[in-house]
């Protein structure tokens, strides 16, 4: 893990951005908070009680950690229920409603970054994925020309040989269950913008199938679903490396490329790997996960207006430490 650790901390540090916190209840949360607060890498905001959280932390951590207690009474809180009444009113929101609402606080949180008052979100270590991902689709919303939020994992090698060194990008393993082509077109848009702003890659992109390359006598859906996403992608984004349909041996391993699809941009050196669904993504990053010895990291959402991270309820400290760098990189 220390790879991608350092790349991805060294990358976030002394940014000076502020980043949430909410289950401050979970020990691994104030854990990972003090080595943050250590490392200096963010301004971290825990919701919580100051009084019950600050003897966790040294006086020179405490430079770098605010408390807010979303149970109290503030002109913050105020302010922030009338924020999501005109935010949600043509939902049904009613103004009381939402004064219960923003005690909550991944909904109170949500609202800091709405408003400006923060620049990133972690949560989810004792929280559902629903629960995180609902207030932020409601609240933060997505950025222009974003129709779908998506993920991606960081997946890191210990052969070297596959990807950037070992690193590769896998999308979307987490989020979209059975995308469209434009939709596929989108993730692998903005997952190549992920792996270029996260891990410094030139972005080279294989839409993966079971097939390579097939003609236009290929009429199974799953396929043409492939090559229509290939075609909005060029058109979108016409100078990104990109590649499809193709097989996942035909995009990462140059012999078996030059054998399968000689005339590829990719060449057998694809870096980020768009899977056709969520079955596919998901069964593929956890197979190389346990199989492999490669370390994932994520899921990590892209298409935000700002940027929320859903936290394994497996995590641990550390882990949680990549997940706030990796939220202070989306902010740059």
């Amino acid at each position: 893990m220390a790879d991608v650790f350092e790349l991805l901390t060294g990358k976030a540090k002394h940014t000076n951005k502020k980043i949430i916190l909410t289950e401050t209840e979970d020990s691994r949360i104030i854990e990972a908070a003090k080595k943050a607060a250590d490392m200096d890498l963010c301004k971290i905001i825990l919701l919580g009680s100051r009084e019950e959280l600050e003897n966790n932390f040294t006086e020179s951590q405490l430079e770098n950690i605010t408390f807010v207690d979303v149970s109290r009474s503030s002109e913050k809180k105020n302010e922030y229920a009338n924020l999501l009444y005109e935010l949600r009113k043509n939902k049904g929101m009613t103004e009381e409603m939402a004064q219960e609402q923003v005690s909550n606080k991944l909904i109170y949180a949500n609202l800091m970054l709405r408003a400006g008052d923060a620049d990133g979100l972690v949560s989810g270590a004792i929280t559902h994925t629903a629960d995180v991902l609902r207030p932020a689709f409601q609240i933060v919303k997505m950025k222009e020309g974003i129709n779908k939020v998506s993920s991606v994992f960081i997946m890191e090698s210990p052969n070297e040989n596959y990807g950037e060194n070992g690193f590769l990008v896998f999308a979307d393993c987490g989020v979209n269950p059975n995308p469209t082509a434009e939709e596929l077109a989108e993730i692998a848009i903005v997952s190549s913008e992920t792996a270029k702003s996260l891990c410094g890659m030139t972005p080279r992109v294989a839409l993966l199938s079971y097939s390579t390359h097939s003609g236009d006598e290929m009429k199974d859906p799953n396929v043409v679903k492939i090559k229509e996403a290939l075609k909005i992608v060029k058109e979108k984004s016409p100078d990104l490396i990109i590649d499809g349909e193709i097989q996942t041996d035909a995009a990462l391993v140059p012999e078996v490329a030059e054998i399968k699809c000689p005339n590829s941009v990719l060449k057998g050196k694809a870096n980020v790997l768009i899977f056709p669904d969520l079955n596919a993504g998901n069964i593929a990053y956890k197979l190389v996960q346990r199989l492999a010895g490669v370390h994932a990291v994520g899921p990590v959402l892209q298409g935000l207006k700002k940027p929320v991270n859903d936290l394994s309820r497996g995590t641990n400290a550390d882990e949680i430490v990549l997940c706030i760098a990796i939220t202070i990189i989306q902010t740059l």
